[in-house]
């Protein structure tokens, strides 16, 4: 979990500067159009829900997300987007599940097995690693902010399923479904988080060090920058130092 929890952080605030490019508005907006298929009220739309507070928190316009949601629901005229889902194995045996949105599923699946094969990994078949993963509600907490044992009581009273403590976070785990309930117990008691968001982890992990490891975050870097790529997730445990150079 320690290597989940420091890439979510990384990632998270590199999210910052990708935004002044303009490349996470394009992801967060096809996100936005296909969850909101499913209806247009976030109340009623967990997906839609947590897409909004990705784009609020990314400081995208208002209006953006406006029409991103009519366009969903067919109220604008728009692009047609499917949700895909690709899997494959990078260097050591690491597996790899790729979350995309995309307006030519053909298009997407060639390009990512493209930057799988150019960078040390290759394409699996369907159910090949989804299984190695489970959706959760997860929270990264700095240690410098709050005492172990009163976050554990505000969260567990909330319905996490598990606080694990590590370095220099706490990692919070809850089922999707109580996500909100979490997060609303930490907003209330003005506890900030490094990173929060309804996501797959692995069940297990695979250690990998040294220039393999370097290899792995090159292909999940890689893939995450193809512009269909919404998510990418791996079962990779790698050394804390690695992950911040």
């Amino acid at each position: 979990m320690s290597g989940h929890s420091k890439w979510a952080t990384i990632k998270h605030k590199k999210a910052a500067t990708d935004a002044k490019r303009g490349s996470l508005f394009t992801k967060l907006i096809k996100e936005i159009t296909v969850a909101a298929r499913s209806g247009g009220k976030p109340d009623t739309n967990p997906r839609l829900r947590v897409a909004i507070e990705r784009a609020k928190e990314a400081s995208m316009p208002a209006d953006n997300i406006e029409r991103a949601i009519k366009k969903g629901t067919g109220e604008l005229e728009g692009v047609s987007y499917e949700d895909i889902a690709l899997e494959g194995y990078g260097p050591g045996g690491v597996a790899i599940f790729v979350e995309g949105v995309s307006d030519n599923r053909n298009r997407t699946t060639s390009e990512v097995r493209t930057i799988f094969t150019k960078k040390g990994g290759n394409m699996a078949g369907a159910g090949s690693v989804s299984w190695m993963f489970e959706k959760k509600g997860y929270f990264v907490v700095s240690k410098k902010t709050i005492d172990e044992d009163k976050l554990m009581g505000i969260v567990l009273d909330a319905g996490a399923e598990d606080l694990i403590v590590e370095d220099e976070n706490y990692a919070v785990k809850t089922a999707p479904a109580d996500f909100f309930k979490v997060k609303k117990a930490l907003d209330d008691n003005k506890i900030p988080t490094e990173d929060a968001e309804i996501t797959l982890l692995p069940k297990s992990t695979v250690k990998v060090v040294g220039e393999e490891a370097k290899k792995v975050l090159d292909l999940v870097e890689g893939l995450e920058e193809h512009e269909d790529v919404q998510h990418v997730y791996a079962n990779f445990d790698i050394p804390d130092d690695l992950l911040k150079e």
